[in-house]
């Protein structure tokens, strides 16, 4: 197979030319989850839901249907979808500051009812998309536009493991963390991700991976210091791997 063909743009994604910030991770699992539909060849019976901060601008990349939720209720609206349409294969795309934070609950408790749906979850300990806020998975001391001084256990309370939450719950097929810094780290995730769409299509249960990204932006970094930051910081308070795998070996 020749270079160009191996590299190609897949085809779910529409074409447009990220414009995410410098740096961000977003544009490495906006191609793996594409590169994975094409594989699955299920792009023309996918369906996304975006809910709100940096996430929602994934209806522009993607090539597939797609609606947009509010704040947090991306799992609630999938939910909905994909007991409508249960042949279609539908998929929510979440930041932490909407699926850790106001959407708590949609996220707790569509994976305790197993719901046939994917959930991509991006972490990058912060809000990008507002401007830098302290976000539910923000790590102790670290400085954001509403903790200056750094995130304090006795006030602002502990950063949020979801993936050790959702781990005991019985609906749950496929929950994994991983991270998308080095070329090993991507063709992982891209595993994870088709680990995780299985779940759905065979039927077994709900499926989630969760991504630790960077956001050099609001993190106030250069592209290479953010990921220096995240393998030094995040994947200690974050550890990386398989939490629940109910899939099996899979080509």
């Amino acid at each position: 197979m020749a270079y160009a063909e191996r590299f190609k743009t897949p085809t779910s994604l529409s074409g447009k030319e990220f414009t995410y910030c410098p740096g961000c991770s977003h544009g490495i699992v906006h191609r793996l989850i594409a590169e994975v539909i094409d594989e699955l060849e299920i792009q023309g019976k996918t369906i996304m839901v975006a809910p709100v901060g940096c996430s929602v601008f994934a209806y522009e990349f993607f090539d597939v249907d797609g609606t947009v939720a509010a704040h947090g209720r991306a799992p609630a609206v999938a939910t909905g979808l994909k007991r409508a349409r249960p042949d279609n294969v539908v998929f929510t795309y979440q930041g932490d500051g909407d699926l850790a934070a106001i959407g708590t609950a949609e996220i707790i408790h569509a994976a305790n009812r197993g719901e046939r749906i994917t959930t991509i979850f991006i972490n990058n300990a912060i809000y990008g998309m507002t401007g830098g806020q302290m976000a539910p998975t923000t790590l102790l001391g670290m400085k954001t536009t509403t903790t200056p001084y750094g995130r304090r256990e006795n006030i602002e309370g502990y950063p949020i493991h979801v993936s050790e939450v959702l781990k005991e719950l019985s609906g749950v097929a496929f929950l994994a963390r991983t991270k998308v810094i080095t070329p090993q780290d991507v063709i992982k995730t891209k595993k994870y991700l088709k680990k995780a769409f299985y779940a759905q299509l065979n039927n077994i249960g709900f499926g989630l991976v969760e991504v630790l990204s960077t956001c050099p932006t609001n993190w106030g970094l250069t592209p290479i210091e953010s990921m220096k930051w995240l393998e030094d910081n995040m994947v200690k308070e974050f550890p990386l791997g398989v939490y629940v795998d109910k899939v099996g070996n899979i080509r």
